[in-house]
C-alpha cells in the first residue's frame, strides 16, 4: 500500500527547525520511516491556473514531502477565515470567538475542491489517502466526487465539541456530511468520538450502530486512536541535549532554583493566562518560593492576523511585566517569558532540566508536549507534570497531577505540591506514564489507524459489490444517467 498523509501544512527535519509538539512532530517520524508522501501546503500562494500547483517534491527518510502553492484569491478565507476563525474556537467550545463570512466558507470549500485535484497526481490502485485535521473536513468528499474509491482516512487532531456547540458553526450540516465520504474518521478521545456520534445521530438523524454511521451513499467506521510520540528517540534526544550550548545556559542562570516549563502556541486553547496567574498565585501564598523557583513560559506565535490572537498576545505581556514587577529582584526574574519557538533537540533538553511541566490547557485534543515532558526526564530524578484534565493526554497519564485550569488557586496549590514532592513518589507516577506511553506510541498510533482503514474500506467495497449483484436489471440503465453512487441499496 502506497500512504498519502495530507496535513495543511508540511514541516521538514532540519536540525535547527522550530517546532512545539503537535501534528507535525507526530508526523515526521511516521512519514521518515513508512516510505509515505507527505502533501501539503508550501506556506505560499499563487495567482491563475497553473497546471502543476506543487512547488517542491522532495526526499523525507524513505518517504517524500509535497508541498503545494494554494490558490490566492482563496488562502485567506480558508486559512484565517473559516479553519481558524469558526472552525478552531468552535472546535474548542468557544462560539463567542467564532468570526465567519459566508465567503470564508466558499473559499474553504474551494481549497478542499483544489488540494484534492492535487492529490489526484499520487492516485494509485493500491494507494490510500489518510487526511489530518480541521482544514481539510470536505477533502474526503472532494476526492470521491473525482472518482477516487481507493481507503480515505480521516483524523481530527483536536477536540470535537458537543452538538449544541458544533450545530453554532454556520454550514456545519454540509460539512459533517461531506465527512462521512471518509471510510474511517479518528478522534484522540472517547468523549470526542461520543460528541461526534451524538452530534450525527440528533442532527443528521442517520442509524449510528455501535461506531458505524450509515448514510445515503455510504458506511463510515468511527474510532478513537490517541496520538502518541516515538519515545525512545525522544528521551535518547533529551540525554544528549543536555550538553547543547542553550540548554547549558539555562542550566547555569538557575543558580540552584527550581524550574517549571511551559511550551505552548500562543492560542486562547493553551490556557496561559491563568497558567500565569496560578505561578503569581503561588509566589503570593508561598513567600518560600521567591528567588526558589523560576517559570519558563515559551509561547510560540500564530495567526497574529486575528483578532483574537493579538488580544492575547498584548493580555499576555502585560499579565507577565506585571508578575515580574511586583515579585522580581535586581538579580532574579520569575517568569521567563520568550515568544519564539525551539527546535526538537533543545526543547527536550528544557524539558530534563525542568523540575515541572505545566501543562494546562482549557481544552486540547491531545496535547504532546505533556507526553514530550514525560518522556524527556531522568530516570532516577524525574519531574513532575501538572496536567490540564481537559488535555485529552490526561485519559493516559493519570499518575500526572491533573488539575482543573479554571481554578487558579487550585492550580497554584498543585504546583507547590509538585514542586515539594519526594523523589520515591516521583520516581513512582513518572515510570506509571511512561508505561503508557510506550504501549501508545506514535508507531502504535499509525499502525492501528491504518490497519482499521483498510478493514473499513474492505467493508464498504463487500457492501458495494453486493449492492451491484442485487440491483434489479431495469435499474442499471440509470447508472449510465446518474453516475455509478447515485443509486444504492440497504
Amino acid at each position: 500500500m502506497k500512504l498519502i498523509v495530507v496535513s495543511n501544512r508540511v514541516a521538514r527535519a532540519a536540525a535547527n527547525e522550530p517546532m512545539t509538539g503537535g501534528l507535525a512532530a507526530a508526523l515526521l517520524p511516521v512519514v521518515e520511516k513508512s516510505g509515505a508522501i507527505w502533501v501539503g501546503s508550501s506556506g505560499r500562494v499563487r495567482e491563475g491556473a497553473h497546471k502543476d500547483p506543487f512547488a517542491e517534491v522532495e526526499a523525507l527518510g524513505t518517504g517524500a514531502l509535497a508541498m503545494v502553492d494554494l490558490p490566492s484569491a482563496h488562502y485567506a478565507g480558508y486559512y484565517e477565515g473559516f479553519a481558524n476563525s469558526a472552525l478552531w474556537p468552535a472546535l474548542h467550545s468557544r462560539l463567542d470567538l467564532v468570526r465567519v463570512t459566508q465567503d470564508d466558507y466558499q473559499s474553504y470549500r474551494e481549497v478542499n475542491a483544489f488540494m484534492a485535484r492535487a492529490l489526484l497526481r499520487f492516485r494509485k490502485p493500491e494507494a490510500a489517502f489518510w487526511v489530518q485535521d480541521y482544514h481539510f473536513l470536505a477533502l474526503g468528499a472532494e476526492l470521491r466526487e473525482l472518482g477516487v474509491t481507493e481507503p480515505i482516512g480521516f483524523f481530527l487532531h483536536t477536540p470535537w465539541p458537543t452538538a449544541t456547540i458544533m450545530s453554532g458553526v454556520p454550514h456545519h450540516r454540509e460539512l459533517i456530511e461531506a465527512m462521512l465520504a471518509y471510510d474511517l474518521i479518528g478522534f484522540q478521545t472517547e468523549d470526542d468520538l461520543d460528541n461526534f456520534l451524538g452530534y450525527v445521530g440528533s442532527e443528521l438523524g442517520l442509524d449510528v450502530a455501535g461506531h458505524a454511521i450509515k448514510s445515503s451513499t455510504s458506511t463510515t467506521r468511527c474510532g478513537v486512536f490517541p496520538i502518541g510520540i516515538d519515545v525512545d528517540k525522544f528521551a535518547q534526544q533529551a540525554s544528549k541535549a543536555v550538553s547543547h550550548p542553550d540548554v547549558s545556559r539555562l542550566r547555569k542562570s538557575l543558580n540552584g532554583e527550581k524550574l517549571i516549563i511551559g511550551v505552548d502556541r500562543l492560542d486562547y486553547s493553551k490556557g496561559l493566562v491563568n497558567r500565569i496567574s496560578a505561578f503569581d498565585q503561588m509566589l503570593t501564598s508561598h513567600p518560600a518560593m521567591l528567588r526558589a523557583v523560576s517559570l519558563l513560559q515559551i509561547a510560540t506565535p500564530s495567526r497574529g492576523t486575528i483578532e483574537a490572537y493579538g488580544t492575547l498576545q498584548s493580555e499576555l505581556a502585560r499579565l507577565v511585566s506585571d508578575v515580574n514587577g511586583r515579585h522580581g529582584e535586581v538579580d532574579w526574574t520569575p517568569i521567563r517569558y520568550l515568544n519564539k519557538g525551539f527546535n526538537q533537540t533543545v526543547l527536550a533538553g528544557l524539558y530534563r532540566t525542568a523540575q515541572v511541566g505545566l501543562v494546562t490547557p482549557m481544552q486540547d485534543g491531545m496535547n504532546l508536549v505533556a507526553k514530550e515532558y514525560v518522556a524527556a526526564q531522568n530516570p532516577g530524578d524525574p519531574g513532575v507534570l501538572v496536567l490540564s484534565k481537559f488535555a485529552g493526554a490526561a485519559d493516559e497519564l493519570e499518575t500526572a497531577l491533573q488539575v482543573n485550569p479554571h481554578d487558579v488557586e487550585g492550580m497554584a496549590r498543585t504546583l507547590a505540591t509538585a514542586l515539594a514532592m519526594p523523589l520515591i513518589e516521583r520516581r513512582m507516577r513518572w515510570e506509571a506514564m511512561m508505561e503508557k506511553l510506550r504501549i501508545g506510541s506514535i508507531h502504535h498510533w499509525f499502525e492501528d489507524f491504518l490497519a482499521t482503514l483498510q478493514s473499513a474500506h474492505a467493508v464498504n467495497d463487500q457492501a458495494e459489490q453486493a449492492i451491484e449483484v442485487a440491483e434489479p436489471p431495469d435499474l442499471w440503465p440509470l447508472r449510465s444517467v446518474l453516475g455509478r453512487d447515485t443509486i444504492r441499496f440497504h
